[in-house]
């Protein structure tokens, strides 16, 4: 199978490939959202405490320790992805996430069962993150492997779109609760109901991606026989320095996502006195802008290449983020709104860059495993700890701008990194045979 054969994919084809993609991503990140935005009500459930600043600490420190599975979990199911093929790796991906989100909404509380409740959800949130640990990457392989070269990071830009779509999803029914609902209600039974919203869009998700085919670069590389025996192995061997080098920019990726997604809505409480459902309004126009801009960030990076995409992400982070953080700290609604979109532009590039860098970087036979041991560990360290280390950092300081310098001391090191690699907008990836040494070291990629 030639590569111009296994490059032309039927439009009809890759509208249906963006949906069944989409639509995991969407579960997988929507229960992350709703865990955040609904934070503090969290707190109030499952951390009963005189103090309201160490029970939200508590509730974001099981946040973070559920990304130490995705680590984990990228290297199961990348190794099982790059063995048995993309499309029945994210089937089981999918099911899990939505079965573990939709128990979380089912769990007793604090009151009902004392300490169990608290340990309960740790447990079933370690299950998520394990199981995200191999949605993301998968679902940016699937998707670009299908798409044509010269449109990779527009056509991957819709897995962002999903992810932001997601968060704006959470934070409308979770703005719609906190203002229909009292706070009887809403800390009675109103914060399980985003949880259960996750069972049918699961299932929805399987029946869409259990219908397609396996993507044709990884057609080509089974009917070759070149599929890697070992994933890990040889992803470990040759390419230690590209996921240094990509995890480094995306270490960027996930701090930023992380503060404009997740934190912001607790910090415009926090730092800018706004009421809770102001605070959720406010994300939820962000996160709308965010995914609207989304395509259009693909398109620019497809047209100047991922190398100046990286750049203009990392030095438009470093500019607009300490501005960013006083206005969402004014008390100002207009001015929080400007702010957290502020942000959101960096966040938007650097989200879209790296969808495109996860599968450019490495080839078939160990994209999967490689590029979510990549995503995961970044993730890990700096996304999972966002929420955390912002807090602790106010607490530290007494200065409620300090999360901005923390983002800025990050985005050097992703500029350092991520400009390390080489440029990736025009490579195939459909190589089959001599992609492994292609791609063996950091600039020898063509």
């Amino acid at each position: 199978m030639t590569t111009a054969a296994i490059e032309q994919v039927h439009p009809a084809t890759l509208r249906k490939v963006i949906v069944a993609a989409a639509i995991g991503n969407f579960v997988e990140w929507f229960d992350f959202a709703v865990y955040g935005f609904l934070a503090t009500t969290i707190a109030q459930q499952f951390f009963p405490s005189g103090d309201a600043s160490a029970a939200l600490l508590k509730t974001f420190a099981v946040f973070a320790v559920a990304f130490a599975f995705r680590p984990l979990g990228g290297i199961f199911f990348g190794m099982l992805g790059d063995r048995i093929g993309r499309k029945r790796t994210l089937a089981f991906t999918i099911l899990l996430m939505a079965g573990a989100t939709t128990i979380i909404g089912l769990l007793p509380t604090y009151a009902a069962i004392g300490v169990m409740a608290p340990i309960l959800l740790t447990l079933i949130r370690c299950a998520q993150g394990f199981s995200a640990g191999g949605e993301y990457a998968g679902a940016c392989a699937y998707l670009m492997e299908h798409a044509p070269r010269n449109q990779r990071a527009w056509y991957g830009s819709y897995v962002p779109v999903s992810t932001f779509s997601a968060f704006a999803a959470a934070a409308m029914i979770a703005y719609g609760l906190e203002s229909s609902l009292s706070a009887e209600a809403m800390g009675s039974w109103g914060w399980r109901l985003p949880f259960l919203i996750a069972a049918p869009l699961g299932l929805v998700g399987l029946y869409l991606r259990w219908k397609l085919d396996e993507t044709p670069a990884f057609q080509a590389v089974t009917q070759e026989h070149a599929v890697a025996h070992s994933p890990l192995k040889e992803t470990l061997r040759h390419h230690g320095a590209a996921i240094c080098c990509l995890g480094a920019f995306v270490s960027l990726t996930a701090l930023s996502f992380y503060m404009f997604t997740t934190y912001f809505a607790t910090y415009l409480q926090v730092a800018g006195g706004l009421t809770r459902a102001n605070s959720l309004l406010i994300s939820l126009i962000a996160l709308v802008f965010a995914a609207a801009i989304c395509p259009l960030a693909g398109a620019f990076s497809d047209r100047v290449g991922r190398r100046m995409t990286v750049l203009t992400a990392g030095v438009l982070l470093i500019v607009v983020v300490y501005p960013s953080f006083l206005m969402a700290s004014s008390g100002s609604f207009v001015a929080s709104i400007i702010g957290v979109m502020l942000l959101a532009v960096g966040a938007v590039l650097c989200g879209v860059v790296t969808a495109a860098l996860l599968s450019e970087t490495f080839p078939t036979r160990t994209r999967y495993t490689a590029s979510a041991i990549t995503y995961n560990m970044a993730y890990t360290i700096f996304g999972g700890t966002a929420p955390l280390m912002a807090t602790w950092l106010i607490g530290m300081t007494g200065s409620n701008l300090s999360p901005a310098f923390y983002l800025m001391a990050i985005a050097l090191l992703a500029l350092a990194g991520g400009l390390a690699l080489p440029e990736t907008s025009k490579v195939s990836l459909h190589e089959v045979e001599g992609s492994l040494t292609q791609r063996s070291a950091v600039g020898s990629i063509a």
